[in-house]
């Protein structure tokens, strides 16, 4: 009788995991434009700490900030991190989707205040979240 509830705990967890990477394969940033996010992902993590201490933006953005620090602090991953390359990618994957929704939220002139990397940087994470850059017709 244990043993079939050991079984069926693993199997469930098993299940949930592969649903959970299938999920992250879905919403990844399409092209090339993963390699920008893990490129990215330093001044993406200083911009994301910046937005999350500012008081003037919703609290509710403010807290989805919070709960993707305490992911990105977790040391079990949905893709453990030594393995080459994709390691970090769930991190990316996961920190683009949740930036997504807040730059959809914030708006563009709080991303920009807060932004710490160089305008090419803006214009990939611009690329990244979907986000429409005045005078960018990259698009």
């Amino acid at each position: 009788m244990v043993w079939r509830i050991l079984v069926g705990v693993a199997v469930a967890v098993a299940a949930s995991w592969m649903a959970l990477v299938v999920a992250l394969l879905v919403v990844r940033p399409k092209g090339n434009l993963m390699a920008e996010a893990i490129r990215l992902l330093p001044d993406l993590i200083r911009l994301l700490r910046r937005l999350a201490a500012d008081r003037t933006l919703p609290r509710g953005i403010r807290i989805r900030l919070w709960l993707l620090f305490g992911y990105l602090a977790l040391p079990i991953d949905l893709i453990p991190d030594f393995i080459p390359l994709i390691g970090y990618a769930d991190d990316a994957i996961i920190v683009a989707v949740v930036l997504r929704s807040v730059v959809r939220r914030a708006g563009l002139p709080a991303v920009q205040r807060h932004w710490p990397g160089t305008p090419d940087g803006f214009a990939a994470l611009a690329r990244l979240t979907g986000i429409a850059v005045p005078g960018d017709n990259a698009r």
